[in-house]
């Protein structure tokens, strides 16, 4: 059984073709210009693939997630030029006539290191997924659902307690100025310093300051959802970010409740080379199929 997987991402869509083992037999990465040419695009490649049996769509947002919504399918209030109002799904099925899954491209993300977990055979029943790049997301699992009726979380908007050392920077939010988005996405490091994260040693005092506002977010998640773990992700994060961000997290948390080792509570992403996302479609459009 052949199955589809569209990652649809601010700056380019990946698309990709799998079997029932969540294999990739084929992907392409098209760049995301305007909605007409860039889901064109989408829709020729598929079409090359008249064995798919259902596709599964995680995409940047906001979003439309209620079916009950005139505008179920949509991509809502975006910043992204060209691409407010848009309607994703209903100008796939003008061509596609497959089954479909729509969510957000996090929650895409988290139910691919949901089943990469069970793929390992760990016992876990919720865990909850943050990208931190360009922007900052979240997806949440529990009991192998996600979270959210009225619509997804948007816990990359959430307020935090300012650093002391930070105090004099506004962030760079549009809507909330400096809510975890504006403190900690890629671009803060331009707005901070002038330079980009990339270019900016572990040893800068300014990774201590990220890493003291993710660890409230783990924290608030944690006390919150009580999950299994928690996996960051993204262009921001890396194993010795996240070094500094247990070690924040543990002084927050200060034994209050039990997580386990940290080293296994905050984590990397199990999915290499950034293919979350596609492993959760795959699962997810078969999950649709089989409705």
């Amino acid at each position: 059984m052949q199955l589809g997987s569209i990652e649809a991402g601010g700056t380019k869509f990946v698309c990709a073709i799998g079997n029932e083992d969540y294999r990739v037999l084929d992907k392409v990465r098209i760049p995301t210009t305007t909605p007409e040419e860039t889901l064109s695009k989408t829709i020729a490649y598929f079409k090359q693939f008249p064995d798919v049996k259902a596709i599964a769509i995680s995409s940047f947002g906001p979003i439309e997630l209620r079916h009950n919504s005139p505008k179920y399918g949509y991509i809502t209030n975006t910043p992204k030029k060209g691409w407010p109002n848009t309607d994703f799904v209903g100008r796939l099925k003008q061509d596609l006539d497959v089954p479909m899954f729509w969510t957000t491209d996090v929650n895409g993300s988290a139910y691919g290191e949901y089943i990469m977990s069970t793929l390992f055979n760990e016992k876990i029943n919720s865990l909850v997924y943050f990208t931190i790049g360009t922007g900052v997301g979240a997806g949440a699992i529990v009991n192998g659902e996600f979270i959210g009726s009225l619509g997804h979380p948007e816990m990359g908007h959430v307020r935090l307690k300012r650093h002391p050392d930070d105090l004099d920077f506004p962030g760079i939010c549009p809507f909330h100025g400096d809510c975890l988005e504006g403190l900690v996405s890629g671009p803060t490091f331009d707005a901070r310093l002038g330079k980009p994260g990339k270019d900016v040693p572990l040893t800068d005092h300014v990774w201590d300051i990220l890493a003291y506002y993710v660890a409230q977010a783990a924290l608030q998640e944690t006390l919150m959802l009580r999950p299994d773990k928690i996996v960051f992700g993204g262009g921001v994060v890396s194993e010795g970010f996240l070094v500094k961000v247990r070690a924040e997290f543990a002084k927050l948390l200060n034994d209050y409740v039990d997580v386990g080792k940290l080293e296994d509570y905050i984590v990397m992403p199990a999915v290499k080379n950034n293919g979350s996302a596609t492993l959760g479609d795959f699962a997810l459009a078969l999950k649709e199929y089989k409705k």
